[in-house]
């Protein structure tokens, strides 16, 4: 039985580039967190240290620099998609650029004053392999609540189940949401804007019985508002807030009091998809 070089891929993670376009006292901010994966013609580094096809990973650093002073940065998916032809088609041995993007969000409060938008992070994933591009967007971070509008019962039991049944919770969550795009030529920055609102007007808009329900409905609305996309992958942390016993000091809870706990936390994820598109270019 032999041993073989499998599948690999090298590059650069996590390099943080701020890009501040400056039009006039009006300025736009991007924030963003770049990382890089090559993968070709690259077995003779593996296997003889010969590192004659390989780009450093410092280069790949620069790039993201140099390319964003010479392109500017318009959307976290343009900039990718530039990143990631590049490195396609300017190395020899290089077949296939995956080029993953997290942007730190920022509000603006004036011409040129910004504030953290919280926990939100839009993401965004392109795969290039010469011929055809991938786009992958995303966000994670979302934090949404309903206090009300809630329920969960007629589940399964057993010997090992204490969870009371209730029609009447709180349901929050941490949205982390994928989508893929079939079309690579898209205004990025309000498709991203059309699918969060579908996100957070199905979470609003929904009554649930559980949050495979919610997710669903989520899912729903997204690919209902953007024709274009093919897909939709969400995972949806249970984030519990319990009712506090509030018997031994002589007083009711009518679900006006909660402790929210962080861990552990039920997780809800899903695919919702068209039936009649495309297959994604290997694993997203």
């Amino acid at each position: 039985m032999g041993i073989v070089l499998g599948s690999n891929r090298y590059g650069k993670a996590e390099v943080r580039v701020v890009h501040v376009a400056r039009d006039g006292d009006r300025h736009t901010l991007r924030d963003l967190n770049v990382s890089t994966a090559l993968a070709g013609d690259l077995d003779a580094t593996h296997l003889t240290g010969d590192n004659s096809q390989v780009l450093p990973t410092d280069s790949q650093k620069n790039t993201v620099y140099a390319f964003a002073r010479r392109h500017g940065i318009g959307s976290p998916e343009a900039f990718a998609l530039l990143l990631a032809e590049h490195f396609v088609h300017s190395q020899a041995a290089i077949r296939q650029a995956r080029v993953s993007v997290r942007e730190q969000l920022w509000q603006r409060l004036g011409p040129h004053s910004f504030q953290r938008r919280g926990e939100e992070i839009r993401t965004a994933e392109v795969s290039y392999d010469g011929d055809r591009a991938q786009v992958v967007s995303g966000i994670t971070g979302l934090v949404l609540m309903n206090t009300t509008g809630s329920e969960f019962h007629g589940y399964v039991r057993d010997e090992y189940t204490t969870l009371p049944e209730t029609t009447d919770r709180i349901l929050a969550t941490a949205v982390d949401a994928r989508w893929r795009h079939l079309d690579p030529d898209t205004d990025w920055d309000l498709a991203y804007q059309q699918v969060r609102d579908a996100l957070v007007a199905a979470f609003v808009e929904s009554y649930s019985y559980s949050l495979q329900q919610t997710l669903y409905e989520m899912g729903h609305r997204v690919l209902d508002t953007r024709p274009e996309l093919a897909e939709i992958r969400l995972v949806l942390p249970n984030r519990h807030h319990l009712p506090v016993d509030l018997s031994p000091f002589g007083l009711d809870n009518p679900n006006a009091v909660f402790v929210a706990t962080d861990r552990p936390y039920g997780v809800i994820e899903g695919t919702i998809r068209r039936d009649d598109v495309p297959a994604a270019v290997g694993e997203w």
